[in-house]
């Protein structure tokens, strides 16, 4: 009872929310900053939030404001920093909070807009809300600790050519670090045969991987990894098994490309899920991703396919060596990944 007495009132903090609306316009970017009055109060040390309601309060506040917050809104143009412009401080008591406006002048207009953020960093769970306005098009992003970036493409070409340079390198990169998939291909190609032969069997790959690629990236269809990463071991396992079965005049390579190709696929889409597709530009990123896993297959496919030929052409026995040894070393990777993946699937 003596505690009870002894307590003081207590104000519970509103949901720490913040706003940042941004509209593209010919020539310049304009926009409004909303700020709920605590969360002003708390930074700019204004005794009492709710004096920030008043239009000569928040307007003397202006200078403050814009020397504590405003540094915490960043916006970059294709990688270039833009200069803000900030307006005065005013009040928005329906919503108890204070707007700035903001203007970014652009000569030229811009392939990719990146705003960093949040605006409060005190407390730990606070949201900006960002809103990008382009003609008709709206779209929506939140920063917060965890998430302090978002990238807008705009829908000009400049944009499809921002998403082309990010989404094409990183198709590239991800398939020249991603061993399993090149091992399976290799495999596939340790049999040899006819330039046409071997073409129709990496399109068969293509194809399938495309598919379930676009059906995980757009979330239709996402198996778990821990189920796609161990059959993608698996499929390595059966190609190196299937070239030691193999008989003559049975070349069933180009059924098994397309067959697991639809693993890959759900193995590729796990690096676009975690680069935050635009959802503006989800058709040109996709392809772009797309093609450039293709261009990396094709830089690794093509010596070594023309390595394997050279070899056979010289030597027949020598052929069937690589053939058998490689097979063998293909179903020992693949077993080896299998294992690592079902009992270390973080690894």
């Amino acid at each position: 009872m003596l505690a009870m007495l002894a307590a003081t009132t207590a104000t519970a903090h509103p949901v720490p929310y913040s706003y940042v609306d941004l509209r593209i316009e010919h020539g310049a970017i304009n926009g409004t900053v909303v700020v709920h009055i605590f969360d002003v109060a708390h930074d700019l040390q204004v005794t009492r939030p709710a004096t920030l309601l008043t239009a000569d309060v928040a307007a003397s506040e202006s200078d403050a404001f814009r020397t504590v917050i405003g540094p915490r809104l960043q916006i970059l143009a294709d990688g270039r920093p833009l200069q803000i412009e900030w307006g005065r401080l005013q009040p928005s008591p329906e919503r108890e909070s204070v707007s700035a406006p903001v203007r970014i002048a652009m000569p030229s207009a811009p392939g990719e807009l990146t705003v960093i953020g949040p605006l409060i960093t005190y407390e730990t769970e606070h949201q900006t809300f960002v809103n990008v306005y382009e003609g008709d098009r709206v779209t929506q992003s939140i920063l917060d600790r965890d998430h302090p970036r978002f990238e807008y493409f705009t829908g000009s070409h400049q944009g499809i050519l921002a998403v082309v340079k990010k989404f094409l390198p990183a198709g590239i990169h991800h398939i020249l670090i991603g061993p399993d998939h090149l091992l399976f291909l290799v495999g596939l190609l340790l049999l040899g045969g006819s330039v046409p032969r071997l073409l129709g069997i990496i399109t068969c790959f293509t194809l399938a991987h495309s598919i379930t690629l676009s059906l995980a990236a757009l979330a239709i269809l996402s198996p778990s990894s821990r189920i796609v990463e161990p059959a993608i071991a698996l499929t390595i396992v059966y190609v190196g098994a299937d070239n030691l079965l193999a008989r003559a005049g049975r070349d069933l390579r180009g059924w098994i490309a397309f067959a697991f190709g639809f693993i890959h696929g759900f193995g590729f889409a796990s690096v676009l899920r975690e680069m935050d597709l635009p959802r503006a530009a989800l058709g040109w990123s996709l392809f772009s991703f797309n093609a450039g896993v293709e261009i990396g297959q094709m830089l690794v496919v093509v010596p070594v396919a023309a390595a394997f030929a050279l070899l056979r052409a010289r030597s027949e026995v020598a052929g069937r060596q690589l053939a058998v040894g490689g097979s063998v070393a293909v179903i020992v990777a693949g077993v080896f990944w299998f294992v690592q993946r079902v009992w270390s699937p973080e690894a």
